[in-house]
């Protein structure tokens, strides 16, 4: 604050946070000036004063009037010179002599209050109000979303995009919005895709926005039902343009708000980030989101273990068999025993069941005979190192990776896995799930080193489709198959526009997600700017119905008007807000942010809905909703609440 105002009469205004009494006429209060401010210190002389002061339940809202001066140094009477630079004193070097005080908001006798408290969700302004980290992540979430702007405004044009959008298949559940309109209804957009391609028609070459985006998902810790996302687009740009953007702003984001708070003991690397192909991450790491913190990779082993092991593994005929070698920071019997430990848990039950056999593993202890790989039998453990010895590693690889996959030393896991030989499909495989269980338990235990940095890196050239499961939603097709990222993703290259008419699986996208510590961040694509390529796409190789492909003639008719070649990306900006500041859950970087069943606990949403609320949107319960109360009476369970809301048919020219 400028120093000139120090002498002059002050107002400052904030909650109550501490009162120290040194006689019946002398007290000191802290006031805490909110979120972002740290306490300010008050001055009360006189006895009605003081007993004013202490009158007042701790952490009320007041509103205390005086004078700005310096504060006195300790058992000193005068005061401390100021230290003053460019004319300005900081706030914790002055104090408010107190000539009035008034309570603005007392907490109520019922209200339970303290810094020390573990405050539920329930309390989540309280939470917010006394968890200093919480506090402090939130903090950071603002600055960053600041810095972003200011890194893109000038070249890129800011916007907000429409929140009621319509239902639009793109690969996930929607949350319906319903209207007074008979049979008809918003969606909540599971993302802007669609605006933002119809901006690049409009002739916005650069956009970016903090985008408010929708997904009725089974949720998870990096999970949330409405979630932000950081959306670029640009026109006449590729995927490597939009990369190297991105890049940039990762690694000043980084600059600026991680390396100086020492959170990481290596920098972000200047050179670029690491790239790798689908195929490569799935075959080396099990895993479309690799973990570079796990230092041993995947490898076929096919010829070198004995028929008779491969018998043991799997009844799968002709099936891959791969290994993976982790390098424990212990002796071979504490591998052995924390093996067992983890295998006999429940966790491990998934692994032991799957359809394609369960795991077998072994420990290199050179005082051994076969020095532990006895399972593979004599000659087949030869085989085995000479294979390992005689690897070559990717680029990407230090010399310290390149030894633990080329070297074998006591207390070595190797975990063996089958599986069918099939092209990968989907995010990751068993061996690759595994292998991240067992590192994480490993971590925990103390066993293996953890590495505290964050190693960033794209993947690429993912398939352009997928088959569906049960539980795909898919993209309204009936081809059996879907887009892997969204139905707008470009073909790689001239070659996967071939293979759309010949093999649709086996095509490439040009499509790349950003990873960081086996967390993606971020994925984007170059877009299907032609409208006959991606009518194609979706009625000839997705095979939408004609009445699906007509929710999209607004897209169509935009592609159609001369649209650009343009490429983009969406950062979830909750996930790295969660990254840059060590938490796992996202629910730790939101204000209020919703449970594992998306429900908002504070405000108690979302709420049953009764038949005469809904009447006015033609639309009925299939069933009475019952309270939660009546659940507890036994009349219904919670789960049960929920129930089906059923339309009236669409009334549509």
């Amino acid at each position: 604050m400028p120093a000139e105002r120090l002498g002059k009469e002050a107002v400052v205004r904030g909650f109550l946070t501490k009162i120290t009494s040194i006689s019946k006429d002398l007290c000191f209060a802290g006031i805490h000036r909110g979120t972002l401010k740290q306490e300010f210190q008050v001055v009360c002389h006189g006895t009605a004063l003081c007993e004013q002061l202490r009158s007042i339940r701790l952490h009320s809202a007041v509103r205390v009037k005086g004078k700005l001066v310096q504060k006195r140094k300790q058992n000193d009477a005068e005061p401390r010179e100021p230290n003053t630079r460019k004319n300005v004193v900081h706030h914790r070097t002055v104090e408010v002599v107190a000539a009035e005080i008034l309570c603005l908001n007392s907490v109520a006798d019922d209200v339970h209050i303290s810094k020390d408290h573990n405050y539920p969700p329930q309390s989540r302004h309280l939470q917010i109000r006394f968890d200093e980290s919480l506090k402090r992540r939130l903090h950071i979430r603002s600055r960053v979303a600041s810095y972003i702007r200011e890194q893109l405004i000038g070249s890129f044009l800011e916007i907000e995009t429409p929140i009621l959008f319509k239902s639009s298949p793109e690969g996930a559940r929607e949350f319906l919005v319903p209207t007074r309109k008979p049979g008809y209804a918003y969606a909540l957009p599971q993302s802007p895709q669609q605006y933002k391609q119809i901006l690049m028609a409009a002739g916005v070459e650069r956009y970016f926005q903090f985008a408010k985006c929708f997904r009725d998902e089974d949720l998870r810790a990096i999970r949330q039902p409405e979630f932000t996302q950081l959306d670029v687009e640009i026109a006449y740009a590729d995927g490597g343009v939009v990369m190297r953007r991105i890049e940039a702003l990762i690694k000043g984001i980084y600059a600026k708000f991680v390396q100086p708070r020492g959170l990481l003991e290596k920098s972000l690397p200047d050179s670029p980030f690491i790239r790798m192909t689908y195929e490569e991450a799935m075959s080396k790491h099990g895993s479309d989101k690799p973990d570079l913190r796990i230092k041993g990779l995947i490898h076929r082993i096919d010829n070198v273990i004995p028929d008779e092991l491969r018998g043991m593994l799997t009844s799968i005929e002709d099936p891959i068999i791969e290994v993976c070698k982790l390098r424990f920071d212990c002796e071979p019997e504490r591998v052995q025993a924390f093996m067992r430990k983890l295998m006999d848990s429940p966790d491990a039950e998934p692994f032991i069941s799957n359809v394609d056999g369960a795991p077998g593993f072994c420990v290199y202890d050179s005082r051994k005979p076969v020095e532990g790989l006895q399972t593979f039998g004599f000659e087949g453990a030869e085989k085995l190192k000479a294979l390992y010895s005689d690897l070559r590693h990717p680029g990407y690889q230090s010399e310290e990776v390149h030894a633990i996959n080329s070297t074998f030393e006591d207390g070595d896991l190797l975990i063996i896995q089958a599986r069918q030989n099939l092209p990968h499909s989907g995010g990751s495989t068993i061996l690759g799930k595994l292998r991240l269980a067992i590192h994480k338990a490993a971590v925990a235990d103390g066993l293996i080193k953890p590495d505290p940095d964050h190693h960033y890196l794209w993947v690429t050239e993912f398939p352009m489709f997928t088959p569906n499961n049960d539980t795909d939603p898919g993209q309204g097709g009936t081809s059996g198959f879907s887009a892997t990222h969204h139905p707008f993703t470009a073909p790689l290259s001239p070659e996967d526009v071939d293979l759309l008419l010949t093999d649709p699986l086996k095509a490439k996208a040009d499509h790349y997600d950003l990873v960081v510590n086996g967390v993606e961040l971020g994925g984007g694509s170059r877009r299907i700017h032609s409208a006959e390529m991606q009518k194609f796409v979706m009625r000839d190789i997705i095979k939408m119905s004609e009445e699906r492909m007509n929710d999209f003639s607004h897209l169509f008719e935009a592609l159609r008007s001369g649209c650009p070649p343009h490429a983009g990306l969406a950062i979830g900006f909750d996930r790295l807000i969660a990254v840059m500041t060590g938490v796992e859950s996202v629910k730790d970087v939101i204000f209020f942010p919703k449970n594992s069943k998306g429900e908002d606990v504070m405000v108690k949403s979302p709420a049953p809905m009764t038949n005469a609320e809904l009447s006015r949107y033609h639309l009925q319960l299939k069933s009475p909703v019952r309270t939660e109360e009546a659940g507890e009476k036994g009349e219904t369970s919670s789960e049960e609440k929920v129930e089906e809301m059923k339309p009236e048919p669409p009334s549509r020219a």
